[in-house]
C-alpha cells in the first residue's frame, strides 16, 4: 500500500517553523473519538491538519512545534502503552514509538500534559493554533495560558499574541507533492475500480445499495478503509437531489443512475461521478443532456493551466451548458443574456469543481485579494458540472423531467495544463454501453 513517506511529515514541519515568528509555538490537538452510540465508537480518522504535520494515527495527543527549541523543535504528547488496554482497542505507538516510528524530538505522556505544556509556552510571544476549530481544546489552551498569567509577578512571560494556524498550514496543503500525488493517484485508481464495477453490476430490481455494496468491496480490497465521504448512489428522480443519502430506491428500466463516490487512502481523498442507465442504453432524452454535461466538463479541462485563474473553468462550464439548454429548447433566450442573469441555475446550481486533497473539499482559499487565485502546478481540484431537470419542472416537456446528470473527474495542474487522474472510469456514451453490454 502507498502511503506517505516519514520524511515527507518532516519536511512539512520544518516548512510550517520556517514560516512562523520568531521566538513562536504551534499547538496542535488530534481529532477527538466520536461516540456513535452508547458503547460504540466510529471508526476513527485523524484531524487532517495534524495528520498532515505527524502521520500520527492515534487519538488523544498533541503535536507542539518550537522553531529553535534547544531540546528538540518537535514535541507530540500521546497516550503511553498500556497492556491491558491495548488487548481491547489495539496497539499504542506510546512515547518511544512517537520517536522511533513518527520522528519526534521529544515525547511526553498526554497525562503529564498540564504539568508540561505551559512550562514550553512560558517565554515564547506567540502562539498558533487551530483556534475555533476545538472548541474544548481552545478552553484548555486558555487554562494553560492563565497558569503561566498567574505567575507572572514571579516573573513567567506568558504569551500576547494569538494566531490561527490555518493560513500557514492551509496554503501548504494547497500544493500537493509527488509523495502526496502518488497516493492520490492510487485513491483514484480504486475508485475507478469501484465506478467500473458498479456499472458492470447496474440493472432494473437492484436497489441503490446493491450497487453502494459493490463500490465499499472494491474500495475495501483495495485497502481503502472507509470512502472519503458518504457515497451518493441516486437512480431516477433521486439523480436530482445534489446530496442524496438515503440510498435504498429500486433501480428501475429506463432511469440514470448518478454515483458520486471515492475512497480515501492515507487519508488523501477521491471523488468521482459517473451517470448511466440502469439498464446500460441512454435514451435519447438522456443522451442529450448527458452529452452537453460532458461537453461542458471537456471545455473546462481546458482551462486549467498555470496562470489560469480558479474561476475559468466554471465559466466555461456554464457557457457550454447554457447554450446547449438554448439548443435543446429548457431554455430561451440570448445565451450571454441567460448567463448573465443566471438563469441557467434553475439546471445548474452548483459550481464546477473544488479543491482536493486530504479533505474531500479541501482547504485553501478560492480567492486572493478579492480575486480568483491564479492556478499553480500541484494544485488538485474537482471538475463536476452538471444538468438537473427536476421531476416537478413545469416549464419543460414531460420527457425530460426527473433527468438529473453529473461527470465529475479529479485533476492535478501540471505545467502543460492538468492531469486527470481519474480517467479509468469510461464516460463517453458508447463507451459506457460498450462496458455495460459486455457485462449482461
Amino acid at each position: 500500500m502507498i502511503h506517505i513517506p516519514r520524511a515527507e511529515y518532516t519536511r512539512r514541519r520544518k516548512a510550517l517553523m520556517a514560516q512562523m515568528e520568531p521566538n513562536s509555538i504551534a499547538i496542535l490537538p488530534a481529532a477527538a473519538v466520536a461516540i456513535r452510540n452508547r458503547d460504540v465508537e466510529h471508526v476513527y480518522r485523524q484531524d487532517s491538519d495534524f495528520q498532515y504535520l505527524s502521520g500520527f494515527p492515534e487519538p488523544q495527543a498533541v503535536i507542539v512545534l518550537m522553531p529553535g527549541r534547544q531540546h528538540g523543535e518537535y514535541v507530540l504528547f500521546c497516550r503511553e502503552r498500556n497492556a491491558e488496554r491495548e488487548l481491547w482497542d489495539g496497539l499504542r505507538a506510546g512515547t518511544e514509538g512517537a520517536i522511533r516510528d513518527f520522528g519526534a524530538d521529544d515525547a511526553f505522556p498526554i497525562t503529564d500534559i498540564d504539568d508540561i505544556l505551559p512550562g514550553l509556552i512560558e517565554g515564547r510571544d506567540r502562539v498558533y493554533s487551530a483556534m475555533g476549530s476545538n472548541a474544548e481544546f481552545d478552553r484548555h489552551l486558555m487554562e494553560w495560558i492563565n497558569v503561566i498569567r498567574s505567575k507572572a509577578h514571579l516573573g513567567a512571560q506568558p504569551p500576547n499574541e494569538f494566531v490561527a494556524l490555518d493560513h500557514l498550514l492551509h496554503d501548504m496543503r494547497l500544493y500537493k507533492s509527488a509523495a502526496e500525488l502518488k497516493v492520490m493517484r492510487e485513491a483514484a485508481r480504486i475508485s475507478c475500480a469501484a465506478h467500473v464495477r458498479a456499472m458492470q453490476a447496474s440493472r432494473a430490481g437492484l436497489h441503490e445499495f446493491s450497487l453502494e455494496a459493490e463500490l465499499d468491496y472494491e474500495f475495501r480490497k483495495g485497502g481503502a478503509k472507509m470512502p472519503a465521504y458518504g457515497s451518493i448512489v441516486a437512480a431516477g428522480r433521486n439523480s436530482c437531489i445534489l446530496h442524496y443519502q438515503q440510498n435504498d430506491a429500486v433501480l428501475k428500466d429506463g432511469d440514470l443512475v448518478l454515483i458520486d463516490a471515492g475512497c480515501e487512502i492515507d487519508c488523501y481523498a477521491s471523488d468521482i461521478t459517473r451517470t448511466w442507465p440502469v439498464n446500460g442504453k441512454f435514451s435519447p432524452e438522456q443522451k442529450a443532456i448527458y452529452e452537453i454535461v460532458l461537453a461542458s466538463q471537456e471545455a473546462a479541462f481546458a482551462q486549467i493551466a498555470p496562470d489560469k485563474h480558479w474561476n475559468q473553468a466554471h465559466e466555461a462550464t456554464v457557457q457550454v451548458i447554457t447554450a446547449g439548454l438554448v439548443k435543446l429548447g429548457l431554455l430561451h433566450g440570448d445565451v450571454d443574456e441567460l448567463i448573465a442573469s443566471e438563469a441557467y441555475k434553475a439546471f445548474y446550481m452548483h459550481r464546477a469543481g473544488h479543491w482536493l486533497g486530504m479533505d474531500v473539499h479541501d482547504v485553501g482559499e478560492y480567492k486572493v485579494g478579492g480575486e480568483w487565485r491564479v492556478l499553480e502546478v500541484g494544485m488538485a481540484l474537482t471538475v463536476e458540472p452538471g444538468i438537473y431537470i427536476s421531476p416537478d419542472n413545469q416549464n419543460v416537456a414531460k420527457k425530460w423531467r426527473g433527468i438529473g446528470v453529473r461527470i465529475e473527474d479529479d485533476v492535478v495542474v501540471t505545467k502543460q495544463g492538468c492531469e486527470i487522474l481519474t480517467g479509468g472510469v469510461p464516460k463517453a456514451v458508447a463507451d459506457i454501453e460498450a462496458l455495460m453490454a459486455a457485462a449482461r
